[in-house]
């Protein structure tokens, strides 16, 4: 049987570069995204590869995340990967951000992302298998200016993958967090700087797979990549 990957937010970015990295490594995906258009667009595109399934869901919901973790319970196949991926980046300073951008980060960051696993890891669990990836940032360890409530959810982030690190341990399942720097993506929109100034998003999904292509006597832990020319 084909390993399936699990990802949330996988239409874009570093979410869609991992999909198409592990489905050329013979997995089949089952992913959720905020608009349908986006994830039939995905499947169609990617149908030649293998089995993708889809879900509309905005995981910032706390309904909406209880029910993609039913809808991958119901497909009724073993979790080989998760891979925490949705999130969003809103640049302000702690003292002048808009008003509830900290719980709204907070929600799509770091809340998803615990109770997708949590919805998940059960059945891993009674598997004794599996790796769960948490797309972290650079900004889990480092501050700079106008990170703001950003920060705050990726540091939070960081300390929840160290948790499930050390809980896991005894069930055969591998946690890494992955940490990029400046990757050229939608959040990058506008930004008068060169392509080449930022990593791609093939990079770091060719690393997360890198990661996942271990034996199971290894994890990588902490996973830090960055443009060569340093953070921007």
């Amino acid at each position: 049987m084909r390993k399936l990957l699990v990802i949330t937010g996988g239409t874009k970015g570093i979410g869609r570069a991992v999909i198409e990295r592990f489905m050329d490594q013979g997995f089949d995906v089952a992913t959720c995204a905020r608009k349908l258009s986006d994830l039939e667009q995905l499947k169609d595109s990617l149908s030649k590869k293998g089995t993708v399934y889809i879900l509309q869901a905005d995981v910032s919901q706390r309904g909406q995340v209880t029910a993609f973790c039913n809808f991958i319970n119901t497909i009724n196949r073993p979790v080989d990967v998760l891979v925490n991926n949705a999130g969003y980046f809103i640049p302000g300073e702690i003292s002048t951000e808009a008003e509830g951008a900290l719980e709204a980060m907070m929600e799509a960051n770091l809340y998803s992302a615990y109770h997708v696993t949590r919805g998940l890891l059960p059945g891993m669990k009674e598997n004794r298998m599996g790796h769960v990836f948490n797309i972290c940032s650079i900004a889990s360890i480092k501050a700079y200016p106008n990170g703001g409530s950003y920060a705050i959810t990726k540091f939070a982030m960081l300390g929840m993958t160290k948790c499930l690190r050390e809980e896991l341990k005894p069930h055969g399942i591998r946690v890494t967090a992955v940490m990029p720097g400046a990757t050229l993506t939608a959040s990058w929109e506008g930004v008068d700087l060169p392509d080449e100034r930022f990593m791609s998003v093939e990079d770091v999904a060719d690393m997360i797979y890198a990661s996942y292509a271990l034996s199971s006597r290894s994890v990588v832990e902490e996973l830090i990549i960055r443009p060569q020319l340093g953070d921007i």
